[in-house]
């Protein structure tokens, strides 16, 4: 019988962090939500407590530590729009850099170790190889990769220094929703694909821009690796078992491995819903790579972790479900 812990999601009211929270709370652990709501819901929240606050407030951290301990942190809270990074670094920065900062810093005054970061596979820039393994080069290409570059370096210091160990998750493609349609993506605004596909078919925006049908790929549009959001929330849990365990500091990168293009998406998406999606065919976007997928093979050996819904039209269909029934 696993014994409940005590669990601190910073960022909880967003879209994977109000995930993680569901798969805590069926997994039978204690629940405290810190988010300022500045792009999170609180609706999303299907259980545990919910604190109002800034991550990066010293005095709201220190008063959450004091009044209780935690077993372990997820850290989910930060800017994620690669455009807006380049076009306001300083922001960004701020957000992502200085304020986990001022979180690690107060877990380690309080004795709080065992968190769990939310990275990204931007931290990579332009991929050397593909798949792309942990041994890649880091090299980001954008503000918004640095950060996240910038606080892993962070979390491997502290982790010297003070002991505060930790798991970097990079992401690379989240996707899909609670597959009982309670919650799933909400952005604003939304740049990820398969909403944006299905908004398109609703009729909630007149059509998809598709940059680019020259690439090297076989139907010539660019290839992602999508991953399913609940998948990603089974490695968090795991990655916290590990740390539980006395697993070391360390980052994995979390995908299906195979990686879906974006004429794919459409097709699927026409298969669930039953309609074309409407596009708008664009120049390609500086920057894009044509093909981006992850080698995931150390998670799944290290951490026990493979993907449930590994099927691209599984992943569109949950996604369907709830962009049906979302609230506007």
């Amino acid at each position: 019988m696993k014994i409940s812990k005590n669990i601190l999601v910073i960022g909880g009211c967003g879209y994977i962090g109000s995930h993680m929270v569901k798969c805590l709370l069926d997994a039978g652990h204690k629940v405290v939500v810190l988010d300022d709501l500045s792009t999170g819901f609180r609706d999303s929240l299907l259980g545990g407590e919910f604190i109002a606050g800034d991550f990066g407030n010293r005095a709201v951290l220190d008063d959450l530590f004091s009044r209780q301990p935690f077993d372990g942190v997820l850290h989910f809270a930060s800017l994620i729009q690669v455009g807006e990074s380049v076009i306001d670094p300083a922001r960004y920065y701020s957000c992502n850099v200085a304020k986990t900062l001022t979180l690690i810093d107060t877990m380690k005054q309080h004795g709080i170790g065992n968190l769990i970061f939310s990275s990204t596979a931007a931290v990579f820039g332009e991929p050397e190889q593909v798949p792309i393994d942990e041994k890649h080069p880091r090299l980001p290409i954008n503000p918004y990769g640095m950060t996240k570059h910038m606080v892993e370096i962070m979390l491997r210091d502290f982790d010297r220094a003070y002991g505060l160990r930790s798991v970097a998750l990079r992401y690379f493609n989240a996707a899909g929703a609670d597959p009982d349609a309670r919650i799933g993506e909400r952005h604003q605004p939304e740049t990820h694909l398969i909403p944006l596909a299905l908004q398109a078919v609703l009729g909630r925006r007149p059509a998809l821009s598709v940059f680019g049908r020259d690439y090297p790929t076989p139907d010539g549009t660019c290839i992602r690796d999508y991953i399913h959001v609940d998948d990603l929330c089974d490695a968090h849990l795991l990655a916290l078992e590990y740390l539980w365990n006395g697993g070391a500091t360390i980052a994995f990168n979390l995908g299906n491995g195979a990686g879906f293009s974006v004429q794919q998406v459409l097709d699927a998406v026409m298969d669930v819903t039953g309609a074309p999606v409407p596009v708008q065919n664009a120049p390609k976007r500086e920057g894009d790579p044509a093909r981006l997928v992850a080698d995931a093979a150390l998670a799944k050996a290290t951490l026990g972790w493979s993907p449930r819904y590994a099927d691209l039209k599984t992943i569109v269909r949950h996604a369907w479900q709830w962009e049906q029934r979302r609230p506007h």
